[in-house]
């Protein structure tokens, strides 16, 4: 399992939409790639759940070096929500932390400074909306269901 991207410098910007239980679905943009779209089993955490996020990396880097480190990440990102949280820990300062397992088992985690993320208003909301369902219609169908743990039968 590869941690692609820990440092974040090659993520430009992107949103992400928790607003449908149990699915987080949106779009970043990658150094090297461009948009990618996501669609994540799982949930924000705090204050974020159920709400929309925009993000736009005050250190993001556009370099060459992107596309051999992540130029072979899936496209979309299909997996699960590890922790996506503003205040991931409760001995760190708050800041957004964005981090899932895809399919494949890649770790992507994303940390930003706390002014490069936020909330999207009611107001903006809906001119995410089209994206989101565009998202939710076209990957729904690769998320993987995962098996029902049996109750073993050993004691």
């Amino acid at each position: 399992m590869a941690q692609k991207f820990g440092n974040g410098r090659w993520v430009q910007e992107g949103f992400l939409d928790n607003r449908v239980e149990g699915t987080v679905v949106g779009t970043i943009t990658f150094a090297a790639i461009g948009p990618v779209d996501v669609y994540l089993r799982g949930n924000f955490k705090g204050e974020i759940a159920g709400k929309v996020i925009q993000f736009r990396n005050s250190h993001f880097e556009d370099e060459d070096l992107a596309g051999q480190v992540i130029g072979d990440m899936e496209n979309p990102q299909v997996g699960d929500v590890n922790l996506m949280s503003f205040d991931p820990h409760p001995n760190l300062a708050p800041h957004p932390y964005i981090e899932w397992f895809s399919t494949r088992k890649n770790h992507y985690r994303i940390e930003l400074d706390p002014a490069d993320a936020w909330i999207v208003g009611d107001e903006q909301v809906s001119e995410l909306d089209g994206q989101s369902q565009r998202i939710r219609r076209s990957l729904a169908g690769q998320v993987v269901t995962k098996p029902a743990r049996d109750e073993s039968e050993w004691v």
